[in-house]
C-alpha cells in the first residue's frame, strides 16, 4: 500500500504498524488523509496478511486535530446543499452527501469500526479533536507520558464528530465524557488513564514497542474467525436492548467456530501442541 499521507510497515506475523505521517504539520487531518484512512481500513478488512493494526504518529505529534489551513470549508463539506435527517439518510451513499455533508472523520470511524481485526491506538504525542476521537473506534488506546488529548470542539463553536457521541459514553460513561467535552480541557496521558480512556501510558521510545506486543499477543495462535467474531459480538452487544439478541449472536458464531477453527484447536488442546488455525476473516459467517 502506497499513501501520500500514510506510512505502513506490516511484520511476520501480520501486525501492521500504521503511521500518521505529516511530521512537519504534526499529522493534521486532511480530507486526503481521511480518504487514505478510509482505504487502508476497507483494504485491512479483507486483506488476511494483516492480523491486527497498530496506529501511531510520526515524529511527535499523534495528530492535532483538523488542517485549518485550508480555504473554504476546513472540514470539505458542501455548503450549498441544505442537509436534513431524512435527506441525508435517504441518501447516505450519494452524492453530493456523500461528500458534501457527511463528516469525514465519522466515515473513517466506521471504517475502523467494520474491521474485523484488533486495532490499537499508540498515541505518542498531540491528539486533538479528530486527533482525539478517531482513537474511539480502535479496540485499545495506549499513550506515552507526553500525550496530550483534547476534546476541544467547542473552543471552535463545533460539536464532537467522528461517532464520538457513541464510542465515548461506552468507554469512560456519560459523566465523564460530558464534563470532558463541555470543558474542551486538553488532558495529560494520566488524566486520560484516570478517566479510563487509554489502557497504559509509557515512556516514548516504549509506546510502539508495547503496542506490537499487545498486538502479536493478540493473534499469536489464534483463530482470526473467532477473533473477528469476538470483536463483533463485544460491540453489538453493548447496543442490544436485551440478552437474548446476543444469545442468538452468539450460538450461530459458536455453531460455525465449532465445525470450523474450534476443531482444531480443541484437537491442539488435547495433543499439546500449537493450533494450527485455516479459517479467515475476509470470510466470516452471517451472525446478525
Amino acid at each position: 500500500m502506497t499513501f501520500e499521507t500514510l506510512a505502513v510497515e506490516v511484520d511476520e506475523l501480520g501486525v501492521a504498524l500504521l503511521r500518521l505521517s505529516r511530521p512537519d504539520e504534526l499529522n493534521s487531518f486532511t480530507v486526503t488523509m481521511a480518504g487514505e484512512l478510509e482505504e487502508f481500513f476497507r483494504d485491512a478488512a479483507s486483506d488476511d496478511s494483516i492480523r491486527a493494526v497498530v496506529v501511531t504518529g510520526d515524529g511527535r505529534a499523534f495528530c492535532a486535530g483538523m488542517d485549518l489551513s485550508a480555504q473554504g470549508n476546513v472540514f470539505g463539506l458542501d455548503e450549498s446543499i441544505s442537509p436534513t435527517p431524512t435527506a441525508l439518510r435517504e441518501h447516505l451513499t450519494e452524492e453530493p452527501y456523500l461528500s458534501g455533508v457527511r463528516d469525514t472523520g465519522g466515515k473513517v470511524a466506521l471504517a475502523i469500526h467494520a474491521c474485523p481485526k484488533p486495532v490499537i491506538a499508540a498515541v505518542n504525542g498531540a491528539a486533538v479533536g479528530i486527533g482525539a476521537t478517531m482513537t474511539l473506534a480502535m479496540d485499545v488506546r495506549m499513550a506515552s507520558t507526553t500525550a496530550r488529548i483534547g476534546f476541544v470542539f467547542g473552543r471552535l463553536g463545533i460539536v464532537p464528530e467522528a461517532c464520538s457521541s457513541w464510542f465515548l459514553p461506552r468507554i469512560v460513561g456519560t459523566q465523564q465524557a460530558l464534563e470532558w467535552v463541555y470543558s474542551a480541557d486538553v488532558l495529560t496521558a494520566e488524566q486520560a488513564h484516570g478517566g479510563r480512556l487509554v489502557r497504559s501510558v509509557h515512556e516514548p521510545d516504549d509506546l510502539v514497542p508495547a503496542a506490537l506486543e499487545l498486538a502479536r499477543s493478540f493473534v499469536r495462535d489464534r483463530s482470526p474467525v473467532a477473533l473477528a467474531l469476538a470483536k463483533q459480538l463485544i460491540y453489538a452487544g453493548t447496543a442490544a436492548p436485551h440478552p437474548l439478541d446476543m444469545h442468538i449472536a452468539d450460538s450461530l458464531a459458536m455453531f460455525h467456530t465449532s465445525i470450523g477453527d474450534g476443531t482444531e484447536g480443541v484437537a491442539a488442546f488435547r495433543e499439546k501442541r500449537s493450533p494450527s488455525f485455516t479459517g479467515r476473516a475476509s470470510d466470516l459467517p452471517e451472525i446478525f
